[in-house]
């Protein structure tokens, strides 16, 4: 998929995102709308996968460590076929698919981990990338963790072991957006320069505008090349929270809640949608 089919693809999901939660009158959509660019950027061009065998041993892997943003996650694995699009409807709802943090209990194809328990993932993704190289698979984990879940200590503990065991098929993609639900991070508690923070470990470290596909493109590519390097890579993004959608964007409220129609109608002419797909 090209550039502009990358970046129509990608507002056509923070659609479903927006369809998603507000069907629901619960969910995260913040998040989700900010990091929409670099997953549709990884599932649409560079993850190995197969929808028609979600278990191909082979496959790249990609685990949601900030599992509260799952339903940008759900509507790429719809859009790709993992699932019926009709399973979105369905989400925090009893006896649902698809709950507010993915889970492996319900057997969701296309899920690698169950997350959601902020701190976990990055731990979670250097398991898979350790044994993809014990077992020689040409295999490549990639990791999502959220710049106030990276106010926890595991994370760190992981980036030291990821280092330490020249993990180089793991990447880790930061949502730095600077806001959780309790307000600004660096009010919060304050993570730093995670970019920096990162190179101390040592890791490879690419700091990017998350919303700029060339530079995203770019740090992906730099990952692949960088196989034999013996460093992880770390994809520092800045991201905004609420992307694409004028009144949610870098307003820390919308880490949480629905939008009502008024709402939704000018969110879709934001994003431009046709609020009737």
């Amino acid at each position: 998929m090209e550039l502009d089919a990358l970046k129509r693809k990608s507002n056509q999901l923070r659609g479903d995102v927006l369809q998603t939660v507000t069907q629901a009158n619960s969910g995260h959509p913040g998040g989700a709308l900010g990091m929409a660019d670099l997953l549709t950027a990884l599932y649409y061009k560079y993850l190995r996968h197969d929808p028609r065998n979600p278990q191909w041993e082979d496959r790249d892997r990609f685990v949601l460590s900030n599992g509260h943003a799952c339903p940008i996650l759900y509507a790429i694995l719809a859009d790709q076929g993992y699932f019926d699009r009709d399973e979105l409807w369905s989400f925090r709802k009893l006896g649902g698919l698809l709950q507010g943090h993915p889970s492996t209990a319900w057997n969701i194809p296309g899920v690698e981990a169950s997350s959601g328990s902020l701190g976990n993932g990055l731990s979670v993704a250097l398991g898979m990338a350790l044994a993809a190289k014990k077992a020689e698979r040409d295999s490549r984990i990639y990791c999502f963790v959220s710049d106030g879940e990276l106010q926890e200590g595991q994370p760190w503990e992981a980036a030291t072991a990821a280092a330490h065991h020249k993990a180089d098929n793991l990447c880790v993609m930061i949502d730095w957006n600077g806001c959780q639900i309790d307000g600004r991070v660096a009010d919060v508690m304050d993570v730093g320069n995670l970019a920096e923070k990162f190179r101390a470990f040592g890791w490879n470290v690419h700091e990017i505008d998350g919303h700029d596909y060339g530079e995203i493109m770019n740090a992906y590519v730099s990952f692949l090349a960088a196989k034999g390097s013996g460093k992880p890579t770390a994809i520092a993004a800045h991201t905004i929270l609420g992307k694409g959608v004028s009144f949610m964007e870098d307003v820390p409220k919308w880490h949480h809640g629905a939008l009502n129609e008024e709402q939704m109608a000018i969110a879709f002419a934001d994003l431009g949608l046709d609020p009737r797909n």
